[in-house]
């Protein structure tokens, strides 16, 4: 069984997503797994990691305004302020996005469909420098 560790660091500009898809490829191919799975863990709470399409923009685009529908930037609603008025927003999107994604290796290659990728989805409207943790076992 081999075991691989590595920080990934993302820089993102603002609100919205950033592709990794090729990062992560990039580290399981050049791991030496074939049959295994990758675990990715983004090590904060005002961002998330999501498969989605990689296809269509306008399919990001409609997330990105469903999100802040569903968690605005009106200071007004929210108690938690001292991190900024687009803290506690990102901070409920992240609760409505995953911080961690488990996705299969078959034959040295990430199990991703046709029309998927992975993103970090940056939910502060500043952006940062975000961390993933990547862990690979397998053989």
């Amino acid at each position: 069984m081999l075991q691989r560790q590595t920080i990934l660091s993302v820089s993102t500009s603002d609100t919205g997503f950033v592709d990794i898809t090729r990062h992560l490829a990039r580290f399981v191919a050049d791991s030496g797994v074939k049959t295994g799975l990758l675990t990715a863990l983004l090590r904060h709470t005002s961002a998330g990691l999501v498969i989605q399409e990689n296809a269509d923009p306008d399919v990001l685009a409609d997330l990105a305004d469903r999100l802040e529908a569903m968690a605005p930037r009106d200071p007004s609603l929210y108690r938690h302020r001292s991190e900024g008025s687009d803290d506690m927003p990102a901070h409920v999107r992240a609760m409505l996005t995953n911080v961690q994604l488990s996705i299969p290796v078959m034959k040295g290659r990430l199990a991703l469909g046709k029309w998927q990728a992975v993103y970090v989805a940056e939910h502060r409207a500043r952006g940062s420098d975000r961390q993933v943790a990547l862990h690979l076992t397998g053989e």
